[in-house]
């Protein structure tokens, strides 16, 4: 099994609250992506955000430039839902982030749902080029991926985990690391997931 739009859509149709990823509030993102400094009307695009609240925090901290990326209509369908007329406050965007060509620069990148999923070096190192494109001199990257305590399958696919080394592989020398940590995520049914943080800047 791989991941695709179909995947996706019956994962988020089967009830996305039970999902092991779900979290109520984004609490560790948006940290992150208030330590870096940036004015609340920096653009800030969530890859792989689906149905994630981590849209409605940022509304809710007053950032008002934010797109959603994903490739399952469901999953964002069920944010814009949740929102009501605050969705129209959003960009929303349909794609594979492989196959996605962005149009614009972005000065916050966030990601806690795409990275990990990607498993051969050719995929991986197409997220590497679409980050750069997507972002310029002055950018922030805030990633959170499956640490190497991290389970080897998730949503029904299997994924990659990642040490403070692999990061450095995929972002230096463009990006330089400020900060990384690990942080457990306890999923609806009590497991605990290892994910490693990374802050990063492009230079």
């Amino acid at each position: 099994m791989t991941s695709s739009p179909q995947h996706w859509d019956a994962a988020y149709a089967a009830g996305h609250e039970t999902r092991g990823w779900y979290q109520a509030s984004a609490v560790l993102s948006r940290v992150l992506i208030r330590d870096t400094g940036l004015p609340h009307d920096c653009a800030v695009i969530d890859v792989g955000g689906g149905a994630s609240v981590l849209v409605d925090d940022l509304l809710a901290d007053g950032y008002s430039d934010i797109t959603v990326l994903d490739q399952s209509t469901v999953g964002m369908q069920i944010a814009q839902e949740r929102l009501g007329d605050r969705a129209d406050q959003v960009t929303w965007l349909t794609a594979d982030l492989r196959t996605w060509q962005p149009d614009r620069a972005y000065a916050i990148w966030h990601d806690r749902a795409v990275l990990h999923f990607l498993l051969g070096d050719d995929d991986v190192s197409t997220y590497r080029t679409r980050l750069l494109e997507a972002t310029g001199p002055g950018s922030w990257a805030v990633i959170g991926i499956f640490g190497p305590e991290g389970p080897s399958v998730c949503a029904g696919l299997p994924v990659r985990q990642y040490d403070e080394s692999d990061l450095e592989a995929l972002l230096q020398p463009e990006f330089d690391i400020v900060s990384t940590t690990f942080a457990d995520h306890v999923r609806p049914d009590g497991d605990v997931q290892q994910f490693l943080w990374g802050l990063a800047k492009r230079l």
